[in-house]
């Protein structure tokens, strides 16, 4: 069973962790050049990387920029900013209160089937949902997983966007749990009109519980500091959801820690 590194990045500005994605995606494009052209087969390592944002907005290279339904400036009196990235898909929001997952996965060690690599990701957010009773779907034609599909209800609670090159993945999925949703008012969320956005707080009818923290803790660094700033029941969430992309894609997750990661029996430092 291929091993994946994962590593929890806390509450991280995105253009950093947009920044830390590219570099290892490079890596392992490297080495698979670099096989290709020395005739060699050196492994590479392939990661899954959970994180929180402060609030984002994100545009795919195929995304309508007219979707964005305010300005800039207005969003920055919002506290929130705006970036054209190299994923798939349309606009999509980030924030605090949802978990952001990018596999940077080389699916020459699993598959190489994009489709079934998504609906794999759907998976695994879908019998998360289900754990907590919450029945979620795939909408034909829309990624992502929704509820409600196929009524006037149909509301989306999980964004999928990735890229893919030389079989090698990044960017992912946001699964909303605590989200502030009124940040979905500025945007046509995935560019898709008439469908509402959700999270697992709206469904469940509760707040769930932010661990003790300083009310002046919502500062980035701060945040990236310690990890009492995440939200209680959002770590149970986390450790759910890695449960499951285990399971759905078959592969062996390495908890990274103290900034090192393990592989094939030797520790390396990040």
């Amino acid at each position: 069973m291929p091993k994946v590194v994962f590593q929890d990045l806390g509450f991280i500005d995105y253009k950093e962790a947009w920044d830390y994605q590219e570099k290892r995606f490079n890596e392992i494009l490297d080495i698979k050049k670099n096989n290709r052209r020395e005739n060699k087969q050196n492994p590479t390592l392939s990661y899954l990387l959970f994180c929180e944002h402060p609030h984002v907005y994100t545009l795919g290279k195929s995304g309508d920029e007219n979707n964005l339904l305010v300005n800039e400036n207005y969003l920055k009196s919002r506290g929130a900013t705006f970036y054209k990235i190299n994923r798939g898909g349309d606009i999509t929001y980030h924030g605090p209160g949802q978990i952001v997952g990018y596999p940077i996965l080389d699916l020459d060690n699993f598959f190489t089937d994009i489709h079934k690599y998504l609906r794999l990701l759907e998976e695994a957010v879908i019998l998360t949902l289900a754990h907590y009773d919450i029945e979620g779907l795939r909408s034909n034609g829309e990624t992502g997983v929704w509820l409600d599909v196929g009524t006037e209800k149909a509301r989306k609670i999980c964004a999928l966007g990735v890229r893919s090159s030389r079989w090698v993945t990044m960017h992912g999925f946001a699964l909303n749990v605590n989200t502030d949703l009124s940040y979905f008012d500025y945007i046509i969320p995935c560019g898709i009109k008439g469908k509402g956005v959700t999270s697992m707080e709206n469904e469940l009818g509760k707040t769930i519980p932010f661990n003790e923290v300083k009310e002046n803790s919502i500062e980035i660094r701060e945040r990236k500091a310690s990890s009492a700033a995440t939200i209680d029941g959002l770590n149970k969430r986390r450790l759910d959801l890695l449960e499951r992309i285990e399971n759905e894609l078959n592969l062996k997750v390495v908890i990274a820690a103290s900034g090192k990661f393990y592989y094939k029996d030797k520790f390396f430092f990040i």
